[in-house]
């Protein structure tokens, strides 16, 4: 039996190596495709023996201005539209050419499960325009340093649906003029990666109206410098998440100098075959995880869990998370670790936007304000996008007020955050997602 299971690893070792190419150049539109350059045009539909092309039922149509092979046409949709390339676990640089010689445009680009990457890009008419960002891809396969496949991420039923668990990088180019002239993508092995542990308030979910600071992360940072690796997962506790092995996942593909970003709580506090106690057994999982991490030269990052959306009556928020923040940073103390006080931070914010305003950053929707939603949504625990966005310009403010290292991969555009003043909902701008789901993700 080991013989065989041997034989199963080197066998899909060797298949992925053999099939799957990790630099790709692609010519969006009709016209002659520019030198070294895959011509794809909107008939290119999504083939497991090409490894790319339009996907999820992409509408989409080419515009050919003529002149330049590269810049002269593009690609564009009057709704979102989904690209999808295959490749193996890695980050990987990803240009992206937007623009209309003879017009304007504006693309916000997401990855995978709605993970934020390039926000409402507006090129002038005339212009075209390179942009870069840089993803994590992967899959559930756990592999050693040969390559040898030696376990698997036990996923849940719903993750099957997910797009960041398929070895497929998928693109979605959304907004209201959308225009895509060409993608370039290679394999990038030198940037940072930045390891999200957590559940339901970290993870990237996957469809409107719910979001996770997690996902909003990446677009605060730096192409080419930091990929962002987000292994969160709804209703996960730090047991849950050990015992499915997605930790294992993360130590399989960390190198020194990486991040270990580490939140939990909400669900760890609940009683059951999974729960810690703030002071003892949570503290002691923390340090394990710690002391882990740093045998392996990365760099261990403590976030305390933001607080449940309850008010008392004076407008202040109410402490629901018990002793477990307090625990977390006893322990970064401890530890001599890194510590980002989310639970502090998004006490000021949540008191800063009230009790009514505060409803903008949450789970709150009136019946029949998406398909199929007769009943009002209003869930205190999970986040609208907006308040997911502001979530997380709290950890890049922190991460960029401790001068962590990191900080230097903070992309210029980001100027000071005071939790204490946040984006008026009024300002902040999110272009929906085709996928909605109206149920509540696990975890409270």
């Amino acid at each position: 039996m080991r013989r065989i299971v041997i034989a199963i690893g080197l066998l899909c070792s060797v298949c992925q190596a053999k099939a799957q190419q990790t630099t790709y150049k692609f010519d969006f539109g009709t016209g002659n495709a520019a030198h070294g350059y895959i011509k794809v045009t909107p008939e290119t539909k999504f083939d497991d023996k090409t490894g790319f092309g339009f996907d999820q039922n992409a509408e989409v149509t080419a515009v050919n201005r003529g002149g330049n092979a590269l810049t002269g046409d593009f690609i564009t949709g009057t709704k979102p539209f989904y690209f999808s390339i295959k490749l193996p676990d890695g980050n990987y640089d990803v240009k992206l050419l937007l623009g209309d010689v003879k017009g304007t445009s504006a693309t916000t680009v997401r990855t995978e499960c709605r993970r934020l990457m390039l926000e409402n890009i507006r090129t002038k008419k005339g212009e075209i325009r390179w942009e870069t960002f840089t993803v994590h891809v992967k899959d559930s396969l756990i592999r050693n340093p040969a390559g040898y496949v030696i376990s698997k991420v036990k996923l849940k039923a719903r993750e099957f649906s997910y797009r960041h668990w398929d070895n497929l990088l998928t693109l979605e180019f959304n907004d209201s003029l959308p225009k895509v002239c060409a993608v370039e993508i290679s394999l990038n092995t030198k940037a940072t990666t930045v390891f999200l542990a957590g559940n339901s308030t970290v993870v990237d979910q996957d469809r409107e109206p719910w979001a996770a600071w997690g996902q909003m992360f990446p677009r605060f940072l730096q192409p080419g410098k930091v990929a962002v690796a987000n292994y969160a997962e709804s209703g996960e506790t730090m047991k849950a998440f050990k015992g499915e092995r997605r930790l294992e996942k993360i130590w399989s593909l960390a190198k020194p100098g990486d991040y270990l970003f580490i939140e939990f709580t909400h669900n760890d506090q609940k009683p059951g075959g999974n729960h810690l106690d703030a002071f003892t057994t949570y503290k002691q999982t923390i340090k394990e995880w710690i002391a882990e991490a740093k045998s392996r030269k990365m760099i261990p990052v403590l976030v305390t869990s933001m607080h449940r959306r309850r008010f008392d009556s004076t407008g202040h928020i109410i402490n629901t998370l018990e002793d477990y923040p307090e625990a977390m940073r006893q322990t970064a103390k401890e530890e001599n670790v890194m510590l980002i006080d989310l639970n502090a931070m998004s006490k000021t914010l949540y008191e800063a936007w009230g009790v009514e305003r505060s409803t903008k950053a949450f789970v709150h929707y009136p019946a029949n304000t998406f398909p199929g939603q007769d009943k009002k949504l209003e869930d205190n625990t999970h986040f609208s996008p907006y308040g997911a966005y502001e979530l997380a310009k709290c950890i890049v403010s922190s991460i960029q007020n401790q001068k962590l290292t990191l900080a230097m991969s903070i992309k210029g555009d980001f100027k000071h955050y005071d939790p204490a003043m946040p984006l008026p909902f009024e300002n902040f701008y999110w272009p929906l997602s085709p996928l909605r789901n109206t149920e509540k993700p696990d975890g409270n």
